[in-house]
């Protein structure tokens, strides 16, 4: 029998208590080995240059060097993907956005505090999380984020005919156009509504994107990043900050507006319910979370279905599994939608869109450095 190589873990916490119980995490597991221990960034980047680890977990608060300041000359000496664990506090949180953004794959938030008891609770979302990262390319998560660059509104739209592509032609098989009885011609004066899903490598998608999008776009947009609660307010004010166009944690009773993207709190599902001629969003806690999701990209893009005052473009980006796929699905059989799918020359984690491509109702694949200008081409 043929077993595969193991991948090399190191470890980086000021707490020895903390290493231990991480470490443990991994005794016996098939595919990842622990290789060494690191207390502060810069015995880190010490044990990294002389581990050569595959991968790094790394606490954010951290003594002599704190992981966001690790982490830069990390990326910047010796690359490797680096999987943050986060308090919840505001500081934490806050430190974690900009963690994504300089190039960290994914975090993981501790149950309570700097030294977590408790860490068991995590074990299984730390284990798949530094399972995955193994696989992440480090040239993809090096790549700087495009600077703001607003993609002015296109004066003469081009109506979707047929399937379009912008990605490489081996990313999939054309697929054909998904037609049903109540889809018309693709209207440039109907309402609009833009949905946004995505997972790992999302933070840094969503920078992509959302900085992009002029402050006039005409249609609000809703966005479902899987991340769990406090760390989406984070995300949420980082990209407002960054952003022409307002970007706000979504509150329950919100009255959907132009120009504003809401991101779904972490542990609730966002749903819409009508206002008069206005929408207003919904949180829900008392639906389960789906495919261990909540907020679920399925369930959002589902809910908005039910809605035919709205036509639809469907975004999904980088992630780990396939949430979203039955919700576009749904969005296809009951109206005007345009669905667009991250390539894989661009994904951190090429899962969620490639499980959209694979139900052949996607209508374009783009790097994501032209999902904005893809978005704005529906627009008018």
């Amino acid at each position: 029998m043929v077993f595969s190589k193991k991948s090399k873990l190191l470890i980086v916490d000021d707490s020895a208590f903390m290493r231990k119980l991480i470490s443990d995490f991994f005794v016996g597991s098939p595919r990842v080995e622990v290789v060494g221990t690191a207390r502060n960034g810069k015995d880190a980047i010490r044990k990294i240059q002389q581990l050569k680890p595959d991968v790094v977990t790394m606490d954010v608060e951290m003594p002599e060097m704190n992981g966001l300041e690790a982490l830069k000359e990390i990326m910047a000496v010796c690359p490797v993907p680096v999987v943050m664990l986060s308090s919840t506090t505001r500081k934490g949180t806050d430190t974690t956005m900009m963690a994504m953004e300089y190039g960290a794959v994914d975090f993981v938030a501790k149950p309570s505090g700097t030294i977590s008891l408790d860490l068991h609770k995590i074990q299984e979302e730390l284990v798949r999380k530094v399972e995955q990262a193994t696989h992440v390319s480090i040239k993809k998560l090096k790549k700087p984020i495009g600077t703001k660059r607003p993609v002015p509104p296109v004066q003469t739209p081009t109506p979707p005919t047929g399937w379009e592509r912008t990605a490489a032609p081996q990313q999939a098989a054309p697929v054909k156009p998904f037609l049903n009885q109540e889809q018309k011609e693709w209207s440039k004066t109907s309402r609009k509504v833009v949905l946004i899903g995505t997972s790992t490598g999302g933070p840094r998608a969503l920078q992509e994107v959302i900085t992009k999008l002029p402050a006039q776009v005409q249609a609000p947009i809703l966005i479902v990043q899987h991340m769990p609660a406090g760390f989406t307010k984070s995300l949420a004010a980082r990209l407002d900050q960054l952003s022409d166009i307002r970007v706000k944690e979504a509150e329950h009773g919100d009255i959907l507006q132009n120009g504003v993207a809401y991101i779904a709190p972490g542990g609730y599902h966002v749903k819409l319910r009508k206002v008069g001629t206005a929408f207003g969003i919904v949180l829900d806690q008392t639906e389960p979370p789906r495919s261990g999701h909540r907020p679920s990209v399925d369930v959002l893009f589902e809910d908005v279905s039910r809605f035919k005052e709205f036509d639809k473009i469907a975004v999904i980006m980088t992630g780990m599994g396939h949430d979203g796929s039955k919700g576009l699905t749904a969005l296809k059989k009951t109206g005007n939608v345009m669905a667009i799918a991250e390539s894989a020359d661009t994904c951190i984690v090429y899962g969620m869109p490639k499980a959209a491509v694979e139900t052949q109702l996607v209508d374009e694949v783009a790097d994501v450095d032209d999902i904005a200008q893809s978005i704005m081409k529906y627009m008018l």
